[in-house]
């Protein structure tokens, strides 16, 4: 029960957007640790971040469930598989989410809990609810809820939303889409079996890699205005443009690839790769005041 109540939460996706939380408030800080104070803020902040990110998790296995037994990739998880009961899946997605906002308010700030429960409206509502099962839009919208971990962590130093907020911001919401779309190019036929209208569904493969490539420039963008802006170093930049440049590279080849799949495959591992490096690269070369 103990294995099923952690994967529920998807922790493969919190950990990489708690690095992401993490570098949000290690940019704001700029390395100036003054106080204990400012540790526990730090560990609040991931734990309320934690814990408001895995509620909205297992809402979505919650509100999933029926669809999730038409994909091989989600059949075995404990809802479909009778493992736990509905009932009880909800109830565990709402005391984390209470526990999670409420940490964030009380013991962050009230901007942290606000942009929390930002996040979750969107992936349990917005996305999860409404636009996954009948927009292709769900892939860029509920993107607004995966770019806030950074946002809260930086917030949780500024106690305000800046220039740095908003390329952070940037910075996820742009990845999240070409990111989710080389998987499902992976799994169309899946996705096209459970009824859920993805992009690469609806509007076909090639029109996909298409609409890859805008996102990723727009990342580099993205990537270059955090230096430009003066909250990281010349280190970040150029790692960020070759990486970053290198991934835009291999978008565009997709649109003549003969293998589609291991294509897809290898954009997916670009972009997971991606964001653990430069957030990581991002808190080691912050530039201080």
């Amino acid at each position: 029960m103990f294995k099923d109540l952690v994967a529920l939460t998807k922790p493969r996706i919190i950990r990489l957007n708690l690095v992401a939380a993490f570098g949000g408030f290690w940019v704001a800080s700029r390395w100036q640790v003054q106080s204990w104070d400012f540790w526990l803020d730090l560990i609040w902040m991931l734990i309320g971040t934690t814990l408001t990110m895995a509620a909205a998790c297992v809402f979505n296995n919650y509100w999933d469930r029926d669809f999730d037994t038409k994909m091989s990739r989600t059949s075995d998880r404990a809802l479909p598989q009778g493992r736990l009961s509905p009932g009880f899946v909800l109830g565990y997605s709402i005391v984390l989410g209470v526990l999670g906002i409420a940490m964030l308010f009380l013991l962050v700030n009230p901007l942290c809990g606000w942009l929390g429960l930002l996040g979750m409206f969107v992936y349990g509502i917005v996305y999860t609810i409404w636009l996954k099962r009948t927009s292709t839009w769900s892939t860029s919208i509920g993107g607004i809820s995966g770019a806030m971990p950074p946002v809260i962590g930086y917030c949780a130093v500024t106690g305000e939303v800046d220039a740095g907020a908003w390329i952070l911001f940037a910075l996820l919401f742009l990845w999240q889409p070409p990111h989710f779309w080389s998987l499902t190019i992976r799994r169309v036929e899946e996705y096209r079996a459970a009824g859920f209208p993805v992009l690469p569904v609806v509007k076909g493969i090639l029109r996909t890699k298409w609409q890859m490539i805008p996102y990723i420039l727009l990342l580099l963008v993205a990537s270059i205005l955090l230096y430009t802006y003066d909250y990281v170093g010349i280190y970040y930049l150029v790692l960020s443009v070759v990486i970053v440049g290198a991934w835009l590279i291999h978008a565009i080849s997709g649109l003549v690839a003969k293998d589609t799949e291991k294509w897809a495959k290898m954009d997916f591992l670009f972009s997971v790769n991606y964001l653990m490096i430069m957030f990581l690269v991002m808190i080691l070369d912050t530039n201080g005041v």
